[in-house]
C-alpha cells in the first residue's frame, strides 16, 4: 500500500492540524490492526503483553495518507478515532480490486498480504 486518502466532515474544525493528526493516527491504527491484529491465548493468559509481542505498523512502513477536511459551517462535531474501524475494509476491497480474492478473516498479513 503506497497512500491513503481519507475525507472528514466532522463540522466546523476549530484546529486542522490536530483534526488531521487524529485522522492520521487513526489510520495507522486500524492499518495495524487490519494487517496484523490478533490477540493469542495459551494455557489461559493472554500471549501478547506490550507492543513488543502486539505488532503495529513501524515508521518506514507507514503509507501516505493524505487527509482532507470539509470546510462546514456545522457545529464542531469531534473526532475521535475516525478512520479506525473504515481501514480494514477499504484495504480488503482494495485487494479484491488488485486480485480477484475476496478476504473473508483477519489479520490480511496472515493470508500472504502485508507490508
Amino acid at each position: 500500500m503506497h497512500r491513503i486518502v481519507c475525507v472528514i466532515d466532522c463540522g466546523h474544525v476549530v484546529n486542522p492540524g490536530i483534526a488531521e493528526a487524529q485522522a492520521e493516527s487513526s489510520i495507522i491504527f486500524g492499518l495495524s490492526a487490519a494487517l496484523f491484529g490478533e490477540i493469542n491465548i495459551d494455557g489461559g493468559r493472554v500471549k501478547e503483553q506490550n507492543f513488543d509481542s502486539y505488532r503495529v505498523l513501524r515508521i518506514h512502513e507507514i503509507p501516505k495518507i493524505e487527509v482532507h477536511l470539509i470546510a462546514s459551517d456545522d457545529k464542531p462535531g469531534g473526532l475521535g478515532e475516525p478512520a479506525t474501524a473504515l481501514v480494514a475494509p477499504a484495504v480488503c476491497n482494495a485487494i479484491f480490486a488488485a486480485t480477484g480474492k475476496r478476504l473473508r478473516s483477519l489479520p490480511i498479513a496472515k493470508q500472504g498480504f502485508g507490508v
